[in-house]
């Protein structure tokens, strides 16, 4: 067992060790704590699978390097608008100002960064880029009230790069004298006097060696390629639970500051996904099976209040290829769903909550074409992958609008007067930004199925974004009645945030980083 487990005292324990959980115990211990992780397996979490992608604007040196013009100001007026109030202005302001700053304190910490400039409107770059437009900044509504700028910094690294992220924060911590306890879970929360004084755990730390190798290449594989494959994970998870019964021992470990929740959100749980937010089940889970919301239960069950439960990041990227923007996005009526250049998490969110999940892009010919040849390049092997899908066994076509109509179901004739609509000079119906609007005028035409619903071939990644309630300068955790609960702190998903209304890529990193650190100094001072 840990020396804590042997009576000696922490002074903060951080339960979870994803980005909230490294950037909490980094900020902690330069500001002189004994700081102990626990994690359930060996670290990473959601995060270490992201595409590690850090929302970030005001004039960040990669920003400077690609030649982008932003401002703090232009940063918080587009923010404002995705994030509605779900926190301050007071803090949403911080954290616009202190933008970059972050990516330095990342760069000090051996996360790296560039700023190569993705010339194209894309869900997530191909390895040659690494600055990029992230969310709706560039589309209808949006750039009219905010300047736009790219500010998705993406972790130079290849393919999805928050596995580099993470490494580099977790050998950050180490380096610090930060101990990491793996496969060690979190049960409850010990309270003495009214304050959140340690946690008691069931640990793997004493079990048989072969036990404790089992049990990490099983998570290991349950996360990835677990993630892909549902069918996978749940098997591998029952033998990974398994383990954990059998050859857990239990322990207290005490915390003479207090304890930092930062275990994640809870789209694992199909019962609390199915509780607060039942129009987002099945979805493909983004995260591990530690997303399971046990950090959130912790924190109710200490009195701790929670807020927007009910929001999941839901994304349908209808990008790469970039030339998917100028098809129509319809419904089974065969009118339009949305500005088609809106960030994949607005495009599902419309589709879940107005149309049933239900949804199909119109392409011509030469979209068919310019998609084909763009695909490959523009694309990582698994955003290729989907459109090679999309192209073949997604898509139905006919030599007129109102014949494909009719092959996928469609009211063919409102989809008739929805492309006429379209073709129409001037102004985009659904205020889509005219460079990326293409007339639908070559036959044949083609409705490619992008619904929502369970399916291998073309998912739809979802997260949660709601959690405890916290101060917004401290990061402590909230009662009911609003009033602190002593020694107690969140970050990340488990607490609710900067992205917990309305998510961009590269926002739920950026927020991690924010609200750690802010969790980390706080706990510690």
């Amino acid at each position: 067992m840990a020396a804590t487990a042997q009576g000696q005292d922490t002074e903060v324990i951080v339960v979870g060790f994803g980005a909230a959980g490294a950037c909490a115990a980094i900020e902690a211990a330069e500001h002189g704590a004994d700081v102990l992780v626990i994690d359930r397996f060996d670290g990473g979490g959601a995060s270490a699978l992201s595409g590690g992608v850090v929302y970030a604007g005001g004039g960040t040196p990669q920003q400077r390097d690609a030649g982008v013009d932003d401002s703090v100001d232009a940063m918080y007026d587009y923010l404002r608008l995705e994030a509605g109030d779900v926190v301050s202005e007071v803090t949403l302001r911080r954290f616009c100002e202190d933008s970059p700053g972050m990516i330095a304190w990342l760069e000090r910490h051996d996360v790296p960064f560039e700023g190569s400039l993705c010339p194209v409107k894309t869900s997530y770059p191909n390895n040659d880029y690494y600055l990029y437009f992230s969310g709706s900044e560039a589309a209808g509504g949006f750039c009219d009230t905010a300047k736009p700028a790219a500010r998705g910094h993406r972790v130079k690294g290849s393919g999805t790069s928050g596995k580099v992220l993470f490494a580099r924060l977790a050998a950050a911590a180490r380096r610090l004298g930060v101990r990491v306890l793996p496969q060690t879970t979190a049960v409850e929360l010990v309270t003495e006097d009214g304050a959140i004084t340690g946690v008691r755990v069931r640990t793997l730390r004493d079990a048989p060696a072969w036990a404790r190798r089992a049990h990490r290449v099983l998570a290991r594989y349950s996360a990835k390629p677990g993630l892909y494959v549902p069918a996978v994970r749940k098997l591998l998870q029952r033998r990974v639970v398994a383990l954990e019964r059998r050859y857990g021992r239990e322990a207290t470990l005490t915390a003479s500051r207090g304890v930092v929740l930062s275990a994640g959100g809870f789209i694992a749980n199909r019962a609390m996904v199915r509780e607060h937010a039942p129009a987002y089940r099945g979805g493909l889970a983004l995260g591990t099976a530690g997303d399971d919301g046990s950090g959130i239960r912790l924190g109710t069950r200490a009195g701790a209040a929670t807020a927007e439960l009910d929001r999941v990041s839901a994304w349908r990227f209808l990008t790469p290829p970039s030339a998917f923007l100028g098809g129509v996005l319809v419904d089974e009526h065969g009118e339009r769903i949305i500005d088609e250049s809106r960030y994949g998490a607005a495009i599902g969110e419309a589709m879940i909550a107005r149309h049933g999940g239900r949804g199909w892009l119109l392409v011509d010919a030469a979209i068919v074409r310019d998609a084909r040849r763009g695909a490959r390049g523009e694309s990582q092997w698994f955003q290729w992958l989907q459109t090679v899908y999309l192209l073949r066994r997604g898509r139905v076509s006919a030599d007129s609008v109102a014949g494909v109509a009719r092959k996928a179901g469609i009211d063919a004739e409102r989809l008739v007067a929805t492309v006429e609509a379209y073709n129409a000079e001037g102004p985009d119906p659904m205020g889509k930004p005219s460079a990326f609007v293409r007339p639908l005028t070559t036959p044949p035409f083609s409705l490619v199925d992008v619904g929502i619903r369970p399916n291998i071939g073309y998912p739809c990644p979802m997260l949660t974004l709601g959690g405890l309630v916290v101060s917004e300068d401290t990061g402590q955790v909230l009662g009911g009645a609003g009033e602190p609960i002593a020694g107690l702190y969140a970050a990340g998903r488990t607490a609710v945030g900067i992205c917990s209304r309305s998510y961009v890529s590269g926002l739920s990193l950026a927020d991690c980083v924010f609200s750690g650190r802010r969790a980390g100094t706080s706990v510690a001072t």
